[in-house]
């Protein structure tokens, strides 16, 4: 995560080490991050990556089993939420139905004892603020969504926190509304100058609305950077693939500089990978350069679709090396025809592999059972190592058998994540045993599908704890 490391008095949150575990399932893995003071930071990930259990932690909500939350320098931690100065806006608005909206406003301020002219002039502050001036007297279950919505965030504000935590706030709205909202919530920002911490699995809302997003995926953070960085330089496939459209490929850096993917070599501005080492390649859609002549292209291709998108025309293409990629451009090309493509070093992101094969911590059962994936596999004949040892198993990714139903496997699993990487797909596999297993196929699985997973013994390979393969 290359960013500049702000000044300790810019810092007005500290995360250090938060992990949280709930039935024994890890949600939160040592997450550190310092979110500056004034600034507009997003958690943006899939459902159930952490995003809102940081988001409950930090508010509160939850105790972390491990690390602190520091705020303005004081540990926080053990702080009950009423104690802490921030405010959470929730999806669900939790509106006070029998009061109306100066009073749902007004009733945090009451609670705390504040006089009732200092009440007054903070609720018509905020009825201004949120664009409500003359609905104080309504009843709040008249109020379409937007409007419930911007109450919701009156009564957080009107309390002046150091920070407002909004969790999903606008999931609820519709498209244009939630679109008018992402506007109005970024002018709030700007006119009030205090810490927003948002959570949202809309990329297109971080991207709005953020100074800086941390992306998340499976209790970790993936990466931390302002929406420019974050799309334009993903620092794993994970996040090129949630941000955007990608063209995801394998490739091998040849050296400092140039790299070789889809059956070509192109020079690239990347370095420091080392030589002939395997790297993941993204591509943007809009950065592959598109057109009929052929001569002076890097490489051909066969447009096999082309779809108007209403700003650009979205093109699937085969290349010369039967790699699928897509292509967005202005102008429309000829289904069937051959068009030339080039594609420019700066628009080439390489990223480190972050596995090249599966690795399983595993115990021998005997010389030919292994217990991995909370069963019991077959494998091929080991010698030299005790039945009852602690043993690393790896298997290929093309060397996994995903079946139809999850009864005909060693073990079963639901599909967690698809990558298409040009030629093939890419699974994550999440197991019975809540670990992942990786898969390369041509078969075509949809996100959520439950599948049975077999590895056939001569494809597991057992290693000795001190690397000796067996």
């Amino acid at each position: 995560m290359s960013e500049n490391k702000p000044l300790e008095n810019d810092v007005i949150i500290r995360l250090e080490h938060l992990s949280k575990s709930f039935s024994g399932k890890k949600v939160l893995d040592d997450i550190n991050l310092d979110i500056r003071r004034g600034e507009f930071v997003t958690f943006l990930g899939p459902s159930g990556c952490g995003k809102t259990t940081t988001l409950r932690t930090i508010a509160g909500f939850n105790a972390a089993d491990e690390g602190r939350v520091i705020m303005d320098g004081e540990d926080i931690s053990a702080l009950p939420p009423h104690l802490r100065p921030l405010n959470t806006v929730f999806q669900r608005y939790a509106l006070f139905p029998h009061l109306d909206v100066y009073d749902n406003i007004a009733f945090g301020l009451k609670l705390k004892g504040v006089d009732s002219e200092e009440i007054d002039r903070r609720v018509r502050k905020m009825l201004k603020l949120v664009s409500m001036t003359d609905y104080e007297d309504r009843d709040v279950e008249s109020l379409s969504g937007g409007q419930q919505q911007r109450v919701a965030i009156a009564r957080a504000l009107v309390n002046y926190p150091k920070v407002l935590l909004l969790d999903e706030p606008l999931a609820a709205l519709d498209l244009k509304m939630r679109k008018d909202m992402q506007i109005e919530l970024k002018e709030m920002h700007r006119k009030l100058g205090i810490t927003f911490i948002y959570v949202t699995h809309d990329q297109e809302e971080a991207l709005t609305l953020s100074d800086r997003i941390v992306v998340m995926s499976e209790g970790r953070i993936q990466q931390i950077g302002t929406p420019m960085d974050i799309y334009n330089e993903p620092q794993n496939s994970f996040v090129a693939d949630f941000i955007g459209e990608s063209n995801i490929l394998n490739g091998t850096m040849i050296a400092d500089r140039e790299v070789s993917f889809i059956g070509h070599d192109f020079k690239c501005v990347d370095e420091g990978f080392g030589e002939n080492v395997p790297v993941d390649v993204v591509v943007r859609p809009e950065d592959i350069y598109i057109m009929n002549k052929l001569e002076g292209a890097q490489f051909t291709a066969v447009v096999k679709s082309c779809t108007f998108k209403g700003v650009h025309y979205e093109m699937f293409v085969d290349t010369d090396s039967h790699n699928e990629l897509m292509i967005q451009d202005y102008n429309a090309f000829e289904v069937g025809s051959t068009v030339g493509l080039i594609i420019r070093p700066e628009d080439i992101q390489v990223m480190k592999k972050e596995r090249v094969e599966n690795t399983f911590a595993g115990e021998l059962v005997d010389s030919t059972h292994v217990s991995i994936l909370g069963e019991e596999f077959e494998c091929a004949p080991v010698s030299g190592i005790d039945e009852g040892t602690e043993v690393e198993v790896r298997a290929a990714f093309d060397r996994i058998d995903l079946l139809d139903h999850a009864e005909d496997g060693v073990t079963g699993g639901t599909v967690y994540m698809i990558l298409y990487k040009g030629d093939h797909y890419h699974l994550t596999i999440r197991t019975d045993s809540d670990e992942f297993v990786y898969v390369d196929t041509n078969d075509v699985w949809d996100k959520g599908d439950i599948v049975g997973i077999n590895i056939l013994p001569q494809d597991l390979i057992v290693t000795a704890r001190n690397g000796k393969e067996e």
